[in-house]
């Protein structure tokens, strides 16, 4: 049986090579073992959201900023899961409290400009 850590790393590793459904797998192995680890929800949603596997993604956002509200990029996930759903208002506070959390990032900034 594989740790959680090595499932996450194999999992993070396909991810960021652009195999986003391949990650899933190793993801939720590792989400299994240890559902309160916000960092394996974050990339898990990731993957899902490259999938357009909206609803997945949302639930597990959602989770990873009950594990860890102070996520910026969560937020940012959330907020372009709740766009799909066109949940404007809701999608844009989330958008906005991450770019209020990381005023650098010109991804969080792209977005917001576009819907305001």
């Amino acid at each position: 049986m594989s740790s959680a850590y090595y499932l996450f790393k194999r999992g993070k590793k396909l991810f960021e090579n652009g195999k986003f459904l391949e990650a899933i797998m190793p993801l939720e192995k590792a989400k299994n073992l240890e559902p309160e680890k916000g960092s394996i929800r974050e990339v898990l949603a990731s993957a899902y959201y490259n999938c357009g596997l909206y609803v997945s993604a949302k639930k597990n956002f959602i989770k990873a900023l009950e594990i860890d509200a102070a996520n910026d990029f969560t937020h940012y996930g959330l907020g372009l899961c709740l766009l799909r759903e066109n949940k404007l208002n809701r999608a844009m506070g989330h958008l906005k409290i991450a770019a209020f959390m990381n005023p650098g990032s010109k991804k969080y900034k792209k977005v917001l400009e576009k819907f305001t």
